[in-house]
């Protein structure tokens, strides 16, 4: 499998670039991103409704550096509005240039999964059947294992990490619920010995930021991080004794759950029915990986879940 190559499409969240990146490194290729934009007076419509055309999406854009040389074994994609670019890609690159390219989408496409080589969809998440279909355990993202082992060291520990989310259509990540999250985890998992960083998401407000400064940047033992770094991220991960998430990001769940360490869920108060949420909690719950916030008890362990490479480990046995 050496020497592949992978062109991934988004829409530019970083949730999914993660994922595509994560899987498209699991498969050991070399890739390419792409950022997809449906045609304005189209881009609201659910992918069912739109034309498997060169029209319907930025088409010249995405194509404008494929040649014979540079041609993708792999189509990946993730996000509604990279679902009729991935077929359409396919199609189009298959016949002009008679190579056999793998499409592959993450998440439910809203289309047939015939459409599809694979469709990764999470076991959270709706019911789909199809041959095609593989179910990932949380979110596919783009942190390995090597990197968790090499960021490790023994003078940067950290005893208590709370890792941030930000406003999505589920919660609304209200200031003081947030300033009350920290004061708990401080209260029940730190004391004046242990070493504390807060790490800010791209989805945390910077109001949030600002008050969470106001409130706790002038303790000695609590370090504030808004860099946006990954590599201070996943030392972040690789040097925290115990982990802390916003249950806003089944992301970042995912990816805290490479590293084997305990994980607490600060569970914030949903605006509307959450109930991927739940079932994603209860499926890390079941699997010991995650605990709430609310029942802190001493420290546990897990199999490390690494669903990037095992996801890709089934596509290379089919292919």
């Amino acid at each position: 499998m050496n020497n592949l190559k992978s062109l991934l499409l988004t829409e530019g969240a970083h949730g999914m670039i993660s994922q595509v990146e994560g899987l498209a490194t699991s498969l050991k290729t070399e890739f390419v991103h792409k950022f997809i934009k449906i045609n304005n007076f189209i881009e609201f419509l659910p992918p069912k409704f739109l034309p498997i055309s060169s029209y319907t999406f930025n088409f010249k854009e995405i194509i404008s550096n494929i040649n014979p040389e540079s041609l993708p074994d792999f189509i990946i994609s993730c996000g509604r509005k990279s679902v009729i670019a991935n077929i359409y890609l396919k199609n189009f690159l298959k016949e002009k240039y008679k190579k056999k390219i793998i499409n592959i989408h993450i998440q439910d496409p809203k289309v047939s999964t015939n459409l599809f080589d694979f469709v990764i969809l999470p076991e959270h998440d709706n019911d789909l059947e199809g041959k095609s279909v593989i179910r990932s355990r949380g979110a596919l993202h783009y942190i390995t294992e090597t990197e968790i082992a090499n960021s490790q060291d023994k003078n940067k520990k950290i005893d208590v990490s709370i890792i941030l989310g930000g406003p999505n259509k589920y919660y609304a990540f209200d200031d003081q619920e947030i300033i009350n999250i920290i004061s708990e985890a401080i209260d029940k998992l730190a004391n004046n010995n242990n070493r504390m960083r807060i790490v800010s998401s791209r989805r945390t407000p910077e109001n949030t930021l600002k008050l969470i400064k106001q409130k706790f940047e002038n303790k000695n033992n609590i370090e504030i991080d808004t860099s946006l770094n990954k590599s201070k991220y996943i030392s972040t991960l690789s040097n925290s004794e115990i982990l802390i998430v916003t249950s806003d990001s089944i992301s970042m769940i995912s990816e805290a759950a490479i590293t084997g360490k305990p994980i607490y869920i600060a569970h914030l108060t949903p605006i509307k029915n959450d109930y991927r949420f739940k079932r994603f909690f209860k499926l890390f719950e079941d699997m010991g990986i995650i605990k709430s916030l609310k029942n802190v008890e001493k420290v546990w362990t897990y199999e490390k879940l690494f669903e990037s490479k095992r996801i890709a480990d089934i596509i290379k046995k089919e292919i």
